[in-house]
């Protein structure tokens, strides 16, 4: 084990506590979290910088918000539900649209009036919340997603994780929605992660639980070498998140709609580091580079420039990754 963990270390590989003090601690202030950690404050920041989001239909905090539900979800080819200051896609109802007597839930069930307030009113009352504080339930324009990944996807939609220091782009990949994890884009609950090449937006590797994958698990559609859209918009709309936000450290997630194109998700101060696994590489020499080539002084696409260059970052050998231990 102490040899594994020193051919870790030695090829690059980060694990969770150097990440929770040299990067989330060090660059990402306090007094800024609420600016990622409440997605309605997210949307109020990304909009006016640029940063295309997903339309919000209304918010509900209280009784008297939850009186204009139905005119808020009075939309016929659907909308989502989630807690502002929700995490790992707790609670999030995705409505594909009207079913008779209710509507029709993403995973194929079915859900009505009453059901749905009672998951609204466990949102506000904070049971998916960030330290079960007292919450907002946010109702959203329901992303289409784009059919590039309809064949590596089991419902839901697929999303792309970036990681993002001091405004560049250092790391992505592709997460998708399997059956296991209930068409959710989660890797904790059974979601595919691929690696994402910065430079090219094509992706490399995947894995589930940890373990090297080829292929979907319910498709059986190889998952390397698929090109990513808009590639250039969404490394932008990352660099751009560190003005939004003014933290050092960041995950930015984004989603493809085949008619908007490339759509802010949500940002998180504490990205974790599967996607080491991913991308077949430890995080720590792409960190030293970034710290090294960039300066936050820089535009936006000035950055994204520089995180194109990160690729010939030292790389893990694929043998020297163990999942298990990453």
């Amino acid at each position: 084990m102490f040899k594994t963990f020193k051919a870790l270390r030695a090829n690059g590989v980060m694990g969770i506590n150097e990440r929770n003090v040299a990067y989330v601690a060090a660059l990402n202030p306090r007094k800024f979290l609420a600016r990622v950690d409440d997605k309605f404050l997210t949307k109020k920041l990304a909009e006016p910088a640029g940063i295309p989001v997903p339309e919000l239909y209304g918010v509900i905090e209280n009784a008297r918000d939850m009186k204009r539900l139905e005119e808020f979800i009075s939309h016929p080819d659907g909308f989502v539900i989630k807690p502002a200051q929700g995490s790992q896609g707790k609670g999030i109802i995705v409505v594909e649209g009207p079913l008779k007597g209710g509507w029709r839930l993403a995973s194929g069930k079915r859900i009505d009036l009453e059901g749905m307030k009672f998951q609204i009113n466990n949102m506000i009352s904070g049971m998916y919340s960030l330290g079960g504080q007292p919450d907002k339930a946010l109702i959203e324009y329901r992303v289409k997603f784009d059919d590039v990944f309809g064949k590596v996807s089991f419902r839901g939609v697929p999303d792309i994780r970036v990681i993002v220091l001091k405004g560049i782009p250092v790391f992505a990949m592709l997460r998708l929605p399997t059956a296991e994890s209930d068409g959710k884009a989660n890797l904790h609950k059974g979601g595919v992660g691929v690696g994402i090449d910065l430079a090219t937006g094509r992706t490399l590797q995947a894995m589930q639980h940890d373990h090297f994958i080829e292929i979907h698990p319910d498709t059986a559609h190889p998952l390397e070498d698929i090109q990513t859209p808009f590639w250039e918009d969404i490394l932008l709309m990352a660099a751009k998140s560190y003005e939004v936000t003014g933290l050092g450290y960041i995950g930015v997630d984004v989603v493809l709609d085949r008619e908007k194109g490339p759509l802010l998700l949500e940002l998180n101060a504490r990205p974790g580091i599967s996607i080491q696994i991913a991308n077949r590489r430890g995080l720590r020499f792409v960190l030293d580079k970034a710290m090294a080539l960039g300066d936050e002084k820089k535009s936006p696409e000035e950055r994204v420039e520089i995180a194109k260059t990160l690729s010939d970052a030292a790389p893990v050998k694929p043998a020297m990754i163990e999942p298990a231990d990453a």
